[in-house]
């Protein structure tokens, strides 16, 4: 079962947030105070793993105080939840009423389960005052009257509460990793009492957790301390644990293989960590700050899902803030990975955290003039905070943003597409033929995978804009992605549509796949390629079937003849050397021109100059 929506109201500076739409990995970026702590504190009380409840004396708006006396019975969570293979049966089944007389309602025999209705969802809200409750919802969203369907609502919360995803909220990442004497532990917990754990300081609380997942009672393990039989069973224990720790942490730390250590020498318990490729243990808090980060959060996570990574929704606040950015690109990575059995839904402000190849995934978060919270789906803001973030993520300033917004904007897959598109363009107007208009700037992507986020950049802003894609695999994907943003608004507001050209059909280059260096011939492309590495390739070499595109052909043949790896700058460089050698259209080569005027042409038409 996945979230695939929910609403936030009547919380804090959340008046109403309107229906937001979930992935499976989505990214709330805004500014600090923006409102995105408020969205998701709420939405974890929806289903928390903790027993957390809304406090009207501290959650209900401050800009209608007086209202918190009616706040009972205010709604202020709710989600649909979309059913994944046979859950809604499963459902209906346990949740069916039986006859009068008949078996206990979980199927058995004379109970006539209902069908279940087309794009039934669940529906799950919370209210100031009342307990979670859980209904049966049609594909719009409105709940069904679960009489009409012989379902007994209590029968359907108790098999929701099993069954839903909870939330697990991480928002303190802090641990030190400093050495512990956990009698004094044991006294700072008995001191708040053992059900107020959370009034234990941040390092207190990891401990503890670090504990609970090692499944060492505290008391048990400073029992244990005060004789030699003792000390000896508590050497298993912390072993066991140990193993049992590495093993958790490594299924979301992949940079490098590290092994924990915890050793506990009367009642000072030290975490010393070991790096496998160099078999050395150093204490924690001698590691990094990004390390930490990372071990507190995998922690915090196994923790919050009791061991379980399946079938739990992370709700994480600014993760990655004191990671390197390749360390924060990694995060994303880990993100991908536990999306396939978890939903991630988190907090950031800074450029590396927004994946540019998943623009459908971002959402920004800005306030009204009341300082209400508002969500845009998609990467547009009036307010400069959060679009500082997007346009750092995609490489702009705010004068070349500027002046992007006042030109026609052409989103090419790289550099190396504008390179080349400059210079036969160039080539082909200095004859009087048509190359591309100087009213159309190109904007280099970085690839294919992230010109969708350029798109969206484009679309939200309201840019007079288009993209180039190749026609092959990747291109087609990622004007999938681009067909399935919101471009009627787009158009409605434009007067135009936004452009999408495959380079294939706006060349006509007679090929299956087509990209930036098939407007070339083969023999030309082959021709640099032996010149950048020292071999002697024929075009008899380069393999038939599969792709057209000219660069997988070479790339393929010199991986299987001479054991090397293509890399288009490589080939570049040749290529530039070649291009300075062109002074006018009849030094291209054989039917270059022809395909360039043929792509300028489509280009300067869908542009409408």
């Amino acid at each position: 079962m996945k979230l695939s929506r929910f609403r936030i109201s009547n919380y804090r500076n959340v008046i109403d947030s309107g229906w937001i739409e979930t992935t499976s990995v989505t990214a709330f970026v805004g500014q600090n105070e923006a409102g995105k702590s408020n969205l998701f504190e709420a939405l974890h009380r929806l289903h928390p793993y903790d027993d957390a409840d809304h406090d009207p004396d501290e959650d209900w708006p401050v800009d209608d105080w007086k209202g918190r006396k009616n706040a009972k019975g205010n709604v202020v969570s709710r989600a649909l939840y979309a059913f994944e293979d046979d859950e809604a049966t499963e459902l209906f089944e346990f949740a069916t009423v039986p006859p009068e007389g008949g078996a206990d309602g979980e199927g058995g025999e004379g109970v006539v389960v209902a069908a279940v209705p087309e794009g039934a969802q669940l529906f799950a809200q919370h209210r100031y005052g009342y307990a979670s409750a859980f209904y049966v919802a049609d594909s719009s969203g409105e709940i069904l009257e679960h009489e009409k369907l012989n379902l007994s609502t209590e029968k359907v919360r108790e098999w929701s509460l099993e069954n839903v995803p909870k939330f697990v909220l991480i928002q303190d990442y802090e641990f030190s990793g400093a050495q512990v004497e956990l009698d004094q532990l044991k006294a700072r917990w008995d001191k708040v009492g053992r059900d107020n754990r959370h009034k234990l300081s941040s390092a207190d609380q990891t401990i503890l957790i670090v504990l609970d997942l090692a499944e060492i009672d505290i008391d048990d393990v400073v029992e244990k301390g005060s004789t030699s039989d003792g000390r000896t069973l508590r050497q298993f224990d912390t072993r066991a644990a140990s193993a049992y720790l590495s093993k958790q942490f490594r299924k979301l730390w992949r940079q490098k293989k590290v092994s924990f250590d915890i050793a506990v020498d009367g009642t000072t318990l030290n975490i010393f960590t070991v790096d496998d490729a160099i078999g050395f243990p150093v204490r924690l808090n001698r590691r990094s700050t990004g390390f930490r980060w990372y071990v507190s959060f995998a922690w915090k996570f196994t923790h919050a899902s009791e061991g379980d990574f399946q079938n739990c929704i992370l709700l994480l606040e600014e993760p990655g803030i004191h990671l390197h950015y390749s360390g924060q690109r990694d995060l994303l990575g880990v993100f991908e990975h536990l999306s396939e059995m978890n939903g991630i839904l988190y907090t950031t402000h800074l450029s590396s955290m927004v994946d540019q190849a998943n623009p459908e995934r971002v959402r920004i978060i800005e306030t009204d003039e009341e300082h209400h919270l508002k969500v845009t789906h998609g990467v547009v803001s009036s307010q400069s905070a959060p679009m500082a973030v997007i346009e750092s993520a995609l490489g702009l300033t705010s004068d070349l943003s500027g002046m992007l917004g006042n030109r026609k904007v052409l989103i090419v897959e790289g550099g190396t597409d504008a390179l080349i598109l400059s210079k036969l363009s160039g080539l082909l107007a200095k004859e009087g033929k048509e190359g591309l208009s100087d009213q159309v700037y190109m904007w280099p992507a970085e690839t294919s995978t992230k010109a969708p986020m350029y798109a969206a950049f484009a679309i939200g802003q309201r840019w007079d804009a288009g993209v180039l894609l190749d026609t092959d695999e990747a291109g087609n994907q990622a004007h999938e992605k681009i067909k399935k943003m919101d471009l009627k608004e787009y158009s409605d507001e434009t007067g135009h549509e936004f452009r999408v050209l495959m380079i294939g059909q706006a060349s006509g280059v007679k090929k299956t796949d087509v990209a930036i260096e098939d407007l070339f011939p083969d023999d030309w492309f082959l021709d640099c390629a032996n010149r950048a590495y020292g071999v002697a390739l024929t075009l008899a070499d380069l393999p038939e079937d599969g792709t057209t595109l000219i660069a997988k052909r070479v790339e393929a043949a010199l991986t299987m003849k001479h054991s090397r790896e293509l890399k288009k700058k490589d080939v570049l460089t040749e290529m530039l050397r070649d291009f300075d050698s062109w002074k006018k259209v009849s030094d291209l080569p054989k039917g270059t021109a022809a395909n360039a005027e043929r792509l300028f042409k489509k280009i300067n038409g869908a542009f409408g100059v």
